[in-house]
């Protein structure tokens, strides 16, 4: 092992198992129960599958693509590859056969490990347009007579047999990596073309994992992480070489119908997670509330009026009353500790990134005892570049910078961003390399704000704003987010209005919310679509929008809009993997609903 600190995430791993080597890394499902393995455990598994990969010829910083759901297994292909001197793609389980082979081809991957049979169809389906990729690996499908795929195991037995014949090889090829050497490439969404390739080195990964040691965000006890997030997003890859640094258990599962067991069996201390997942949970929540009848909903409010009071005052740096803490107190044992009790009972916090928290969610999380500590950070700059952090969390912020980053809002808001853990580009794409990373500052796209204590607000993305006919501005997701947290019977919202005289919406039904609702009211026999014409419903979201108006100035409230028969998906095209809207392919499927509510005779003037 080299004197100097780790240079590459290679030394990171093998820095971490001779630190400690015998204690647990991973925990993965494994029939019914799980199975936990060692730092040790863990390197013997990596150093087989790169020793493999060098058998099948995979060169310095050659791609290694991984096409599969988040497992453990994912984890070992990534560091077998980076091991074996390669550099991983990333593709998520959901992309078609024609998303496979633009990546692959694009990125010349030479080896993919695909999840099982389903994944390796895609492969072959496309296999004389990928010249480049001469094997593919499958974690639970069948090899072929022609040797082109073959399964995990024999990957590694091969490995094992070339790192008998090649002594000392793996650790040479391990500690030969530069910083500045590719390590990942991951593909962007492509909410509004197509994926670009972002080309993240070996310092990149490095250097954010000592900033978030330094910042101290995971220096609690006896950590344990559930992970279940999409590992083919930058988000994952962040929280795994801080573990690499820090050295905490994981138990890996992305089954997301699994989450509510595997947390109560893990009992986590921290989670990551998106905003979807606490708008479900805060949906569920007042729902169920509601059907316990007048009294326990009652009960609900109250406690929760007592819990948004009192964090209020804390926040504002006052203690509460005698009185109100009496009433916390109550509010905890009738109702917050049997909500914390389903995230396992150990939880400190949750993080949370990917896309905007809305802040009325954030404040009733809070007001329960639950603490979601938010972030922000770009593909472009290995995810987390901000974090609000336990001991100074701001909710409406996404907290201040990591130690590393530089931050400052350009004349028009937008927010620049440097670092040593910004991208170096995009693949193959010098021009759009050059626009991005402009006199070497990374210009994110984001609209935002930084306050007196550092902490970053985003506003909105750049490109998303509504510039009305009458010359306002309308931030969008600001008006999606309120929504949703306002409605527990609304999924999804999109809103509308760039270059129109007035403020629209298209609105999705949270499904469950909504049919429990339908069957309290007689409708339970109705379809989604049907109950997404009934007045009723349609009352039922008005409502909330006027509530959201309310608050709003009159260029930026809603003025009208329509229920869709279903949700917005990702197998539909309609958001991307991490669940962000696209909002061109929306708006173009739905222009007739969006259309009729611009009636070319008049309609609700813009006013403000």
């Amino acid at each position: 092992m080299p004197e100097t600190a780790p240079r590459t995430v290679p030394e990171l791993l093998l820095d971490r198992v001779k630190r400690t080597p015998d204690s647990e890394a991973f925990r993965y499902p494994d029939g019914a129960g799980w199975r936990s393995l060692t730092w040790k455990g863990t390197l013997d598994r990596i150093r087989a599958v790169a020793c493999g990969l060098a058998d099948l010829g995979l060169g310095r910083e050659q791609r290694g693509a991984i096409l599969s759901g988040t497992r453990v297994e994912w984890i070992l292909a990534d560091y077998g590859i980076l091991c074996a001197g390669g550099a991983t793609t990333t593709i998520y389980p959901s992309s078609t056969a024609d998303e496979c082979a633009f990546i692959l081809a694009d990125s010349g991957s030479a080896v993919a490990f695909a999840e099982n049979d389903d994944q390796v169809r895609k492969l072959e389906a496309r296999r004389a347009q990928l010249p480049s990729l001469r094997h593919v690996v499958t974690f639970d499908g069948k090899p072929t007579p022609d040797g082109w795929v073959l399964t995990l195991a024999e990957l590694e037995d091969r490995g094992r047999s070339y790192d008998a014949r090649h002594p000392g090889r793996f650790e040479e090829v391990a500690h030969s990596l530069e910083p500045h050497s590719l390590a990942t490439l991951i593909y962007t969404s492509g909410t509004t073309g197509p994926p670009k390739g972002v080309e993240l080195t070996q310092d990149c990964w490095v250097s954010q994992s000592e900033s978030i040691v330094r910042a101290g965000i995971l220096d609690h006890p006896q950590a344990v992480q559930l992970f279940w997030l999409p590992l083919a997003h930058s988000f994952g890859k962040m929280i795994g070489t801080a573990q690499l640094r820090l050295g905490f258990p994981t138990a890996v599962d992305g089954r997301v119908e699994k989450i509510v067991e595997n947390l109560a069996t893990i009992r986590p201390t921290f989670v990551c997670a998106v905003p979807r997942i606490f708008e479900k949970v805060y949906a569920k929540l007042l729902a169920t509330a509601r059907e316990g009848g007048a009294v326990k909903q009652a009960i609900f409010n109250w406690a929760v009026g007592v819990g948004l009071e009192a964090s209020r005052q804390e926040r504002g740096g006052r203690r509460p009353g005698a009185m109100l803490r009496v009433q916390r107190l109550l509010a905890d044992r009738l109702v917050f500790s049997k909500v914390r009790a389903l995230f396992g009972g150990r939880l400190h916090f949750f993080v949370s990134g990917s896309a905007p928290l809305s802040r009325d969610i954030a404040e009733f999380f809070r007001a329960l005892g639950v603490l979601i500590l938010e972030g922000y950070g770009l593909t472009e700059s290995s995810a987390g570049t901000h974090c609000n952090l336990p001991w100074q969390c701001k909710i409406g912020t996404v907290g201040p910078a990591l130690p590393g980053i530089e931050v400052r809002i350009a004349e028009d808001g937008e927010i620049l961003m440097r670092g040593p853990w910004i991208m170096r580009g995009y693949h193959g794409l010098d021009e759009q390399t050059r626009e991005a990373l402009q006199g070497g500052w990374l210009h994110t796209g984001d609209i935002g704000a930084v306050d007196a204590d550092g902490h970053l607000t985003i506003t909105d993305r750049k490109k998303d704003l509504i510039k009305t006919s009458g010359g306002k501005y309308v931030a969008p997701q600001e008006l999606e987010v309120r929504l949703k947290a306002l409605c527990p019977f609304v999924s999804q919202v999109l809103v509308h209005g760039d270059r129109r005289n007035y403020v629209t919406a298209l609105v999705t039904l949270d499904e469950e919310s909504t049919r429990k609702w339908a069957a309290q009211q007689g409708l339970g026999d109705l379809a989604l679509p049907a109950l997404a014409e009934r007045p009723e419903v349609r009352a039922l979201v008005a409502e909330q929008v006027e509530r959201l108006n309310s608050g709003m100035p009159r260029y930026a409230t809603i003025k009208r809009f329509a229920i869709l028969p279903a949700d917005f998906t990702e197998a539909a095209g309609e958001v991307t993997p991490s669940q962000k809207l696209k909002r061109k392919v929306i708006e173009q499927k739905y222009r007739a609903q969006l259309d009729a509510m611009y009636p070319r005779n008049g309609g609700n003037a813009e006013g403000g």
